[in-house]
């Protein structure tokens, strides 16, 4: 009889494949109440390197970190009204604490525009105030009907901007600024995704906001999946907080403001995009292990080589993990580190010891071949950046043979079956969004005719990326 596989085939079932592998690469579980999940070490190991990654960018973006309540009065969401009433759906309120029926119900963050305002109305007195960057990493909660791991979930961890500018145009221009400096380049460069900037329509646009930045990436099964979103939130909510400053010229103006945010949504995606039927593969400037040396037996020589080529590895600055459980078969141990994704495999064993040789396996391209030991610290960090750049060309590859130009609604249509279509926004619209949301499309955002993001909506020559979406 032939071997069962250890995950679902992604060509039988895309979400069945997902779901198997979150289990056996030990990344998640599911939580005791329904939609939230437990994030087990080796999960929560890729979120520690995206955020020590992007805060750095937020930082270098001037942005300072700062945490805020997670209980937020329901009479600040009131004050904003298309923004409570976006959120109304996914909020958890709390009526009872202590014993006692609260005076007012307490909402548990959703997000943070409001009580961020609160103190944005008494920290900002003058223009020499601002611009006021501030981020967050914290939890929110947003009760999700269909829960997915990663993907979709009561709570998830994320980091939330907020920003107070004196002008229209300096808040438009930070939005843009972090789409790209912060959230574009971090998903290229380390996480080797392919993504598409542009503007969500109006129907899409953040509750509250004026515009709408977003980053979109192709999954595996031709989906997208909304990856980070930056928003120019206009007046809104300075108006509905008296959030002002005194002019140079002596007068009360309102602030402009931004916010923006991304998730831990991006482990799934990560898995999404990049994984296949033998596990996660992860790209190497993310991994938190890029290189697993392993003992193929249990004998001495062979385990004290191991130790001291990891030893040596780490100290040319790789990340490095020993795995000498020779107790444990090495077939289950070789199987486990595939599973999880770990760029490269270093296995010794008494024959290998004999050849000064090892064998090196790669996870991203596959295969295994024979180097010297004496080798392995020169060549890995090349070796690493052949694969993350690898990761990167087949997300580009992929987008790019899976996106159809089509001229109909119908034609938007089918082609989402299998992939993405562009399609003159102009010849789409408003009334044919409509339509296609009919059919579960959705217009992920519009984009310019060079691939930039349009200043508006109604830009000559804009264009529509219409998909299935996560």
């Amino acid at each position: 009889m032939a071997k069962a596989p250890v995950l679902t085939p992604q060509a039988d079932d895309f979400p069945r494949w997902y779901q198997d592998l979150i289990n056996k690469a030990e990344l998640a579980d599911n939580g005791p109440v329904r939609g939230t999940m437990v994030i087990r070490p080796y999960g929560y190991g890729l979120w520690e390197r995206m955020q020590q990654d992007m805060d750095l960018r937020i930082k270098e973006a001037g942005a300072q970190n700062a945490y805020f309540p997670l209980f937020i009065p329901q009479s600040y969401l009131t004050r904003e009204a298309e923004h409570v009433e976006g959120f109304a759906p996914e909020l958890a309120v709390v009526t009872h604490a202590g014993g006692k029926e609260l005076e007012e119900p307490i909402v548990v963050r959703p997000t943070s525009e409001t009580i961020i305002n609160e103190y944005f109305s008494k920290w900002v007195q003058s223009y020499r105030d601002l611009p006021l960057l501030i981020n967050q990493w914290a939890n929110v909660v947003r009760w999700e009907l269909r829960p997915r791991l990663f993907l979709r979930t009561t709570e998830f961890l994320w980091q939330e901007g907020h920003t107070a500018h004196a002008t229209y145009e300096d808040a438009r221009d930070y939005a843009s600024r972090i789409q790209r400096e912060v959230y574009a380049d971090f998903m290229t460069n380390v996480l080797a995704m392919d993504v598409v900037l542009g503007r969500k329509t109006a129907k899409e646009r953040f509750a509250g906001a004026i515009n709408t930045l977003t980053l979109e990436g192709m999954m595996g099964d031709g989906k997208a999946l909304q990856l980070g979103t930056s928003h120019e939130l206009g007046q809104n909510f300075a108006k509905a907080f008296h959030t002002q400053y005194l002019s140079k010229d002596g007068a009360q103006e309102h602030v402009w403001q931004t916010s923006w945010g991304s998730t831990t949504r991006m482990i799934g995606a990560l898995v999404m995009m990049h994984g296949d039927d033998n596990g996660l593969r992860v790209p190497p400037r993310l991994a938190h292990v890029q290189v697993v040396v392993l003992a193929i037996k249990g004998d001495d020589e062979v385990v004290a080589k191991v130790r001291e080529i990891g030893d040596r590895l780490k100290a040319a600055g790789l990340r490095v993990v020993v795995d000498d459980r020779t107790d444990t078969p090495f077939g289950r141990r070789a199987v486990d580190w595939e599973l999880k994704g770990v760029p490269v495999r270093v296995e010794i064993g008494p024959r290998d010891l004999e050849a000064g040789t090892a064998m090196l396996a790669r996870r991203i391209p596959g295969g295994k071949s024979p180097v010297a030991l004496d080798s392995l610290a020169e060549l890995l960090p090349a070796v690493l950046e052949e694969d993350q750049a690898q990761l990167l060309r087949e997300s580009r590859e992929r987008r790019e043979s899976r996106t159809v130009d089509v001229a109909t609604l119908e034609e938007a249509a089918e082609a989402a079956a299998t992939g993405w279509a562009r399609i003159p926004w102009a010849d789409l619209g408003p009334e044919g969004e409509a339509k296609l949301a009919e059919q579960g499309v959705s217009v992920r955002c519009l984009v310019g005719k060079d691939g930039g993001v349009p200043d508006a909506d109604d830009a000559p020559g804009t264009l529509a990326i219409v998909a299935r979406a996560y």
